[in-house]
């Protein structure tokens, strides 16, 4: 198949985009398929049209590439208006389907999703609604609580309407504050008391206006994979220092991570059941994976879903697979199988 490897683009995930896209673009051409690597904002220079998926390509070479426009993001937002780089649309209009290796705003929110199916062009993951509705913290916890999928406790704030009295959110202490629609953890602060959650709130709303204010759940952290709408094997998350935040998600060593979860079988078929159906209440198509919490008692809550998750060699999806014998460059051909489902 000719296929893009969409990665890079705007976010704060801009980084660890470019490492998951290199992956993948490395694995499906190791299985034949002439795939190109390609910067969603930054585009592609120089573009062979006679043989734009070439049989010999330099997947390291076009990293860097990427890579290299890192520091001049943000100059560059300012003066463009369009999000697609150049000769981006035109590629992806010729391949037959595009990989998203995108995480974050612009790539993961529905925006680009809807883009395409306007264009007819198509790509992995789910589509546009579910991609937006999953971006959104808030509305991911309404979906959740109207689908009976346990959620923590928590409320959206907006910062016009900022209140620093959490009692008048009917919430205390200690609470997680946490953006609205970032990602990889980013944005995310435990807090136990009145000054932390002011800086909290100062911090948080440094990224964006919305932010989302939970529970605090105290115990052991899980992920689960849905493909297909099968859950994958459970995995648990145990940060060596802190919680699952962006150093201790991509830092090698880091992170304990134990798959399968060492559960008793009635708990992980539970958190299995969840995840399913917490795939199911956000309409996720393909694949997708849910993170959890789980407490010392049993009871288990469901977090969030992410749509287009992490494929750098220590992320959790490629873990879940690997136990059930799926190596790396076949997991990749199975998420582009099931992605194919939604166009039959």
């Amino acid at each position: 198949m000719k296929i893009v490897v969409l990665a890079g683009g705007t976010s704060t995930e801009r980084a660890i985009s470019i490492i998951s896209g290199t992956g993948i673009c490395k694995a499906l051409r190791q299985k034949g398929h002439q795939a190109i690597l390609a910067d969603v904002f930054c585009g592609v220079e120089n573009v062979d049209w006679e043989n734009p998926f070439p049989e010999e390509y330099d997947v390291d070479a076009a990293s860097a590439y990427m890579s290299g426009f890192d520091d001049k993001i943000e100059t560059m937002k300012k003066e463009r208006r369009s999000f697609f780089g150049e000769n981006i649309l035109k590629l992806c209009e010729m391949a037959d389907i595009v990989f998203l290796g995108l995480h974050g705003s612009n790539g993961e929110d529905g925006r680009l999703q809807a883009t395409f199916d306007l264009m007819g062009i198509r790509y992995t993951g789910t589509g546009y609604l579910s991609s937006a509705m999953a971006m959104d913290k808030g509305i991911t916890k309404q979906m959740f609580m109207m689908n009976h999928v346990p959620t923590p406790r928590g409320v959206s704030m907006v910062k016009s309407q900022m209140t620093t009295d959490l009692k008048a959110l009917g919430m205390e202490f200690p609470v997680v504050v946490k953006t609205c629609c970032g990602g990889s953890s980013v944005g995310v602060y435990i807090v136990n008391d009145q000054k932390e959650y002011e800086q909290a709130l100062k911090d948080a709303y440094s990224y964006e206006d919305e932010v989302v204010i939970e529970e605090y759940i105290k115990g052991r952290e899980f992920s689960v994979a849905v493909v297909d709408g099968k859950a994958y094997p459970v995995i648990e998350i145990a940060p060596i220092q802190g919680f699952y935040d962006y150093k201790n998600k991509y830092q090698a060593g880091s992170t304990i991570e134990t798959c399968p979860a060492e559960l008793s079988l009635e708990l992980t078929e539970k958190m299995q059941h969840y995840a399913e159906a917490g795939a199911k209440a956000l309409f996720m198509e393909g694949y997708c994976r849910l993170d959890f919490m789980m407490k010392e008692n049993g009871d288990m809550y469901c977090l969030e879903a992410n749509t287009l998750p992490g494929m750098t060699p220590t992320s959790l999806i490629p873990q879940e697979a690997r136990v059930l014998g799926i190596d790396y460059p076949t997991l990749c051909e199975k998420l582009i199988e099931v992605s194919l489902r939604k166009y039959q």
